[in-house]
């Protein structure tokens, strides 16, 4: 059977506010957590992105649920070592229910330590050499690394899980889902699509997690739900590699005027009609998904909860 988790949004929260929101979504039936982890939001009026690390240190001691990254990338910003040292306290804090999801990564993030942004192609090696990197120093022994694009002296992590967490890698078309298949314990993509879970497991993905995520926007209106579901994600359905490529909020912003509410609404479930959002997650299901991730736009927060209690998880667990 899927498992049904609840996706946290640092972009729009500040830190107390998420790990209230983390409760809420234990008492409400979720089995899981998602974190995203950002250093500047999509755009301004989002308004938040808290250190996702502190956060997860929080939400480990205010809930039973797994918590994972979605996702951190370690290749820019953060070195892998870096990255591991975090992941590796989080699976110790959280008694092993950590998963360290990565992938290669936003302009919109990395660029704040290094102008050059690497294509496509070479981010991919580098988050195959960052996951190799990370797995040597989850043994806790002692790693001297001179690769192609990292280097590490004589570093050893001291403080480690007694079995390292998972990585699970996300992506978005063929090229990443055959390498998440080889190199990963897990797939994430954010959207339902078969054929790339497919890529996945051909690719040894076979037996392994695939994980998947969506926005959500109750609200008692529709209308009002596709007014916020605008107002705070149109950057979500610019087309083609913009979100890859874009350094600052306000650049999301003015290309974010093209999207209109009916391209939001196509894709995100709006309003109190529970069997719209029961429809989308399933949509996951169908594709072969195993955990299926959803977050609420906006700040009717206690309203969603109460509604995907009530309405929402029980159509989508009976």
């Amino acid at each position: 059977m899927a498992r049904f988790g609840y996706f946290l949004a640092s972009e729009e929260h500040a830190p107390g506010e998420l790990v209230r929101q983390a409760r809420l979504a234990e008492d409400a039936g979720f089995e899981a957590l998602w974190i995203s982890d950002h250093f500047h939001p999509w755009l301004d009026e989002q308004g938040q992105a808290p250190f996702a690390w502190s956060v997860i240190g929080a939400i480990s001691q205010a809930t039973s649920l797994p918590v994972g990254t979605a996702v951190t990338c370690p290749l820019v910003r953060t070195h892998p070592a870096i990255v591991a040292q975090a992941a590796a306290t989080c699976a110790v804090l959280t008694g092993g229910r950590f998963t360290l999801g990565v992938g290669t990564g936003e302009f919109l993030n990395e660029h704040i330590v290094d102008s050059r942004w690497p294509p496509a192609a070479e981010r991919m090696d580098m988050l195959e050499e960052a996951v190799a990197l990370m797995r040597r120093l989850f043994t806790g022994t002692l790693v001297t690394h001179r690769g192609e694009h990292y280097r590490l002296d004589t570093a050893r992590l001291y403080t480690v899980p007694g079995e390292p967490p998972p990585i699970h890698m996300s992506g978005f078309g063929t090229k990443a889902a055959t390498l998440a298949g080889r190199i990963a314990d897990g797939f994430i993509c954010m959207m339902p699509d078969a054929d790339l879970v497919k890529v996945f497991r051909d690719a040894g993905g076979e037996g392994k997690r695939v994980q998947g995520g969506l926005k959500a926007c109750w609200a008692p209106d529709e209308a009002q739900a596709r007014r916020t579901a605008l107002r705070l994600w149109a950057s979500d359905y610019l087309p083609g590699e913009a979100n890859q490529l874009l350094p600052q909020p306000r650049q999301f912003r003015q290309l974010a005027q093209l999207v209109t509410e009916d391209m939001v609404a196509e894709r995100v479930p709006c309003g109190p009609d529970p069997e719209v959002h029961a429809r989308a997650l399933r949509a996951y299901v169908d594709a072969g998904y195993e955990d299926v991730f959803v977050t609420q736009i906006g700040p009717e927060q206690d309203g969603f909860f109460d509604f995907y209690s009530r309405e929402v998880l029980p159509r989508l667990r009976g």
